[in-house]
């Protein structure tokens, strides 16, 4: 297969542009559609190319990869008026690199295939999106090895690891652990940070002096000096953490798994967004710890 492919992108939101931005520089021709004409623009400025319709952008590409925010969105562009499924064949593999609910990406998969013959690779990501421009996100997948192999021609120029966790919809649990990992992660760094700060102790410096010990994480190297600095720059949204998280409790009932500290947290996200502060970054924990005063 060759490592060059035409490729469409469906949704151009943060990570989705950052996607599309990767594959261009990787030389693949890259379709976009998004209903936001300026963020396909600026799409078209690196080298994109502009289409009318998802059914469009789906019938000239080998690939399909969608980064939507929710299973209606994601539901709606593959099997609403000018869909995917409207260009759908056997050829073509849909690529859904969205977060969303384990059982709706089986069943969606499922009608998928019986309509068309087209396949479903569920493959959600972390490293936002500094790990997609730099070709080095984790993403977990979910689906037939078959599609799994086919994809890692395009997968490679996004992903430093890409793992194959299970049928539909594996991939998409896996997600959900990883969430339930960075939520209560950041919510650790929040807190060291203050206890930190009471002590005396520079925050900053913590990461380097934890550094190989158990105690040691990415997020903390990553997000503790920023969470210290109150530096609120955006690298993610607190409403997005939301969402996957209400995915995450949804299953967690559905499977009668106990989670009582992911649950604490939740509660915590939902409190944020419900002071305004969800299409904030995480950092913003910390005006909570802080009692809103900075």
């Amino acid at each position: 297969m060759p490592d060059t492919h035409n490729i469409a992108v469906i949704g151009a939101g943060l990570m989705g542009t950052a996607i599309a931005t990767r594959l261009v520089e990787t030389d693949h021709v890259v379709r976009v559609f998004d209903l936001d004409k300026e963020k396909v623009a600026a799409l078209v400025a690196k080298g994109a190319v502009a289409a009318s319709s998802v059914a469009d952008a789906a019938a000239q590409s080998s690939f399909i990869i969608l980064s939507l925010n929710h299973a209606d969105i994601v539901r709606a562009v593959v099997f609403g008026k000018d869909g995917v499924a409207a260009a759908g064949s056997a050829d073509r593999l849909l690529i859904d690199m969205s977060s969303i609910d384990p059982k709706e990406t089986a069943d969606m998969a499922a009608k998928l295939a019986l309509q068309t013959g087209m396949k479903w690779l569920d493959c959600p990501l972390s490293g936002g999106i500094p790990g997609a421009l730099a070709g080095r996100l984790t993403v977990m997948a979910g689906g037939e090895i078959e599609d799994f192999e086919r994809a890692r021609s395009v997968m490679q120029h996004l992903c430093a690891n890409y793992t194959l966790m299970g049928p539909s919809g594996a991939g998409q649990t896996t997600k959900l652990i990883n969430q339930l990992f960075c939520a209560v992660a950041f919510q650790a760094v929040a807190e060291a940070v203050k206890l930190a700060e009471a002590g005396g102790v520079d925050p900053a410096i913590i990461p380097q002096a934890l550094a190989g010990g158990r105690a040691d994480n990415r997020i903390m190297q990553e997000f503790m000096a920023k969470f210290a600095r109150r530096d609120y720059t955006p690298t993610g949204r607190i409403d997005n953490m939301l969402k996957d998280l209400d995915s995450l409790q949804t299953f967690a009932l559905k499977t009668k798994t106990p989670l009582p500290m992911t649950g604490q947290v939740i509660e915590i996200h939902r409190l944020l967004c419900a002071a305004g502060l969800g299409s904030k970054d995480s950092a913003e924990m910390m005006r909570l710890l802080d009692g809103f005063s900075s």
